[in-house]
């Protein structure tokens, strides 16, 4: 049995309470580990197109009020 496997039985096994505690845990880790990925990709230049297409969509004036 894989380690990924055991874990799978081991949150099947919870009570509802914890279910609910591991589950807010683990969403916040992955959350967590979502905007540091953002934060570098930011720092790397990686999403300076969205200014770029933003400023674009300026001076089209193709952007909307929302």
């Amino acid at each position: 049995m894989t380690r990924v496997e055991e874990l799978e039985l081991a949150v099947e096994a919870l009570p509802q309470d914890e279910y609910r505690q591991f589950r807010s845990w683990f969403l916040d880790r992955d959350w967590e580990k979502w905007d540091r990925q953002l934060e570098a990709d930011v720092q790397a230049g990686k999403l300076d197109f969205l200014i770029q297409e933003a400023l674009e969509g300026k001076s089209e004036n193709r952007l909307r009020e929302l």
